[in-house]
């Protein structure tokens, strides 16, 4: 299906540029798409005029050259849908992305929505064109269209790139972009850089900014999930009685991250020292949880200890149907 959609719109197959135009409207949303502003049947017609005169693999250069020196490009009338399309349609080739976005901003009759700025920050840090990418959003801060999720997606792509420091600065420069250094922001950055294995470096951060962001029980489990990612799970356990110093609940998730964590380890041991401590606090194991440790000991080949589960679980509270339905996945 994908390739057919691809030539679809280096050739102008109506039909299928057609589907690709209905997707995009789906997926962004229909309030960018209103028929008041350009009818489907245009938008295709103007897509593939666009398409055919560029192109594929031009420099950025190359790319704006031609479509400003062109007569027939003159004449379409932009607008937000037809630029989200090429867009979507030079994703994967972010010179040709960036020369149709800044012809379009060239227009006097048009100015780039929040949204297209959002797509182009995305193609530029998949790409990991950083330079350009930083150039942007230094253009939208001068416009004030840098919102939180523009923030996301660009701390995103410099960690991915494997640029994490650049993702703090990001963070570092919130307020003026025109954002707040909040418990919200600073979560997004912790799970921004534990989501790429940067655990030891968030923690560093964040123990700098708790002295004046509050965490939350979120951002425990961020760093759960973190440790349990680089199989460091003591920290991970640790980071439970850190959470409760600061008045936070762990919750069934929290526990079962661990577990999971143990039972990878083969350390069963330590998986049923924390169904206790669940027990305890107040917080039972579901079935998500004795699911994992069941398929971990049946795995590990401790049949005789996956049949004890089940009890474990009656005495837990677990209602019987669930039961029998966790021997039978055994």
């Amino acid at each position: 299906m994908h390739s057919i959609l691809y030539r679809a719109i280096i050739v102008g197959d109506s039909r299928c540029i057609r589907y690709r135009y209905r997707h995009l409207c789906s997926s962004l949303g229909t309030r960018h798409f209103s028929h008041k502003e350009q009818c489907e049947e245009e938008l295709i017609r103007y897509l593939d005029i666009l398409t055919l005169k560029l192109g594929k693999g031009s420099s950025e250069e190359e790319t704006l050259d031609t479509l400003l020196s062109d007569e027939t490009c003159d004449a379409i009338p932009l607008s937000q849908n037809l630029i989200h399309l090429l867009l979507q349609r030079y994703k994967d080739d972010w010179q040709s992305a960036l020369g149709v976005f800044r012809w379009a901003g060239s227009q006097s009759s048009f100015k780039h929505s929040p949204e297209s700025y959002d797509m182009m920050v995305d193609i530029l840090g998949r790409m990991k064109v950083m330079k350009k990418l930083r150039d942007l959003l230094d253009e939208m801060r001068k416009s004030g269209l840098v919102i939180l999720n523009t923030v996301v997606k660009v701390m995103r792509r410099f960690v991915g790139a494997g640029h994490w420091v650049d993702a703090v600065k990001i963070f570092d420069d919130l307020q003026a972009l025109g954002l707040e250094k909040n418990t919200e922001s600073m979560n997004l950055l912790l799970d921004t850089l534990c989501k790429e294995k940067f655990v030891e470096q968030a923690r560093e951060i964040f123990l700098e900014l708790k002295q004046h962001i509050a965490p939350n029980a979120h951002t425990f489990n961020i760093f759960i999930h973190g440790w349990c990612k680089i199989c460091r799970v003591d920290e991970a356990h640790w980071t439970i009685e850190e959470m409760k110093g600061y008045g936070c609940r762990p919750c069934v998730i929290s526990y079962s991250t661990i577990i999971q964590c143990y039972c990878q380890e083969g350390n069963f041991i330590k998986v049923y020292e924390l169904l206790d401590e669940m027990q305890t606090q107040g917080c039972p194991a579901n079935m998500i949880t004795y699911t994992t440790i069941m398929t971990a000991l049946a795995k590990a080949e401790k049949f005789e200890e996956a049949l004890k589960v089940p009890e474990r679980m009656r005495s837990s509270g677990c209602r019987a149907e669930k039961i029998e339905d966790l021997m039978k996945k055994l």
